[in-house]
């Protein structure tokens, strides 16, 4: 793994935008306009160091699936935050019936400097992002600079037979929605959530689109309905798990919700069993199910332990986003303090600077194989939104 620097192309904003990528520059606080997606420099990976690293995230799946089970017989779901009866039933009713409901994408954040093993920091099950520019503008900016060269991306091919694949378990007649919030500012939710739909449509599925504040409730027929009351059937959503069952509409969501194949009900994708996965809980649980295991962080839910005298550690809130909310203490600083809000102690691990950046690996998950890299850096610890996208190819 290398960072080397190079001079961005002519034009490069216009080239990603048409792509895909509608944001390559990122606002900060000061107003000002920075890129996003930065071709000012690029990774270098050896094809063998690539081949390893899928084994990785393919074993991190695999374990990852074994803890949601866990979680699931072992009535475990005081430990995510999941408290209402109702709720673990319904998510727990999805686990036991995953193979009958579609599941499409997740993508595993890591640390790597290319020497010791890769550690996992958390997985992005239920609503990750940062997709588009992985799948796409980095592609082409291979052909285009390295012509020749590889790259650790089969993102594209990956989704729409993923898709094909699974086009059996939607419900048939009806198109399958595609819906992100419009609260979304930024253009980022919206963009993934095109990019999917184009990736359905090539699988040859009927396709419709819908913000997450357009749906509707039909009190007659007790079913959500779009903008012309046509029943959704099934909906991929770019809104988190954790939001779509507490908002007003909640109690409906669990009312209608198919867990396969149920008669006027509503398909949701990403299922509802990837609030396992989605949780920082899952961090503990895996450490707690394979301590010692070279590619997890110690984790723990009842606070730091031995971390706070010994390396550091993070608190992530279980269900953060972005970096929100994520604090670092050093070894020895002062005496741990618990968080009021439900909180996973992970050891400190700084991730590896290449130049002063800080870089973490965002490795993507298609169903159950390994598809693809993107990697951001950050100015700080905490990869947070101010990160930035830079490319990388195999040489």
């Amino acid at each position: 793994m290398e960072r080397r620097t190079i001079e961005p192309r002519p034009g490069w904003q216009q080239t990603v935008e048409e792509q895909g990528l509608i944001y390559p520059l990122t606002r900060y606080a000061d107003d000002s306009l920075r890129p996003y997606w930065d071709e000012s420099a690029y990774y270098v990976f050896t094809l063998e160091e690539v081949e390893a690293l899928e084994e990785v995230v393919e074993e991190l799946h695999r374990m990852c699936l074994a803890a949601a089970d866990h979680i699931v017989t072992a009535d475990r779901f005081a430990d995510l935050g999941i408290t209402d009866p109702r709720l673990a039933h319904t998510v727990a009713e999805a686990w036991r019936r995953r193979a009958e409901l579609p599941s499409v994408y997740g993508r595993f954040d890591l640390r790597y400097d290319g020497t010791g093993p890769a550690k996992l920091l958390e997985y992005n099950a239920d609503t990750p992002t940062s997709l588009v520019e992985a799948a796409s503008p980095q592609w082409f900016w291979m052909e285009e600079r390295f012509p020749g060269a590889d790259q650790w991306n089969s993102l594209h091919e990956r989704l729409v037979d993923a898709w094909r694949k699974q086009a059996a378990l939607l419900p048939p007649g009806s198109p399958l929605y595609f819906a992100h919030s419009s609260a979304d500012t930024y253009g980022e939710d919206l963009m993934t959530v095109a990019y999917l739909k184009e990736t359905a449509e090539q699988a040859g599925l009927d396709t419709d689109w819908i913000s997450m504040e357009e749906i509707g409730w039909d009190r007659l027929s007790g079913r959500f309905v779009d903008k012309g009351l046509r029943f959704i059937r099934s909906i991929f959503k770019l809104y988190p798990w954790e939001w779509l069952t507490t908002d007003r509409f909640a109690d409906h969501v669990l009312d209608t919700l198919d867990n396969g194949g149920g008669t006027g009900s509503t398909l949701w994708i990403e299922p509802a069993w990837k609030m396992l996965l989605s949780n920082k809980a899952l961090l503990a649980i895996l450490w707690e199910l394979y301590p010692g295991h070279p590619h997890l962080l110690p984790a723990y839910l009842d606070g730091p332990r031995e971390l706070a005298r010994t390396t550091g550690y993070v608190a992530k809130p279980l269900l953060g986003r972005e970096g929100a909310g994520v604090t670092i203490h050093e070894p020895g600083s002062q005496q741990p303090v618990l968080r009021d809000e439900p909180c996973c102690y992970q050891q400190f691990a700084p991730l590896p600077t290449f130049d002063g950046n800080h870089v973490v690996l965002g490795t993507w998950v298609v169903e159950n194989e390994s598809a693809g890299l993107g990697i951001r850096e950050s100015s700080g610890l905490v990869t947070d939104e101010y990160a930035r996208f830079l490319p990388h190819v195999i040489l």
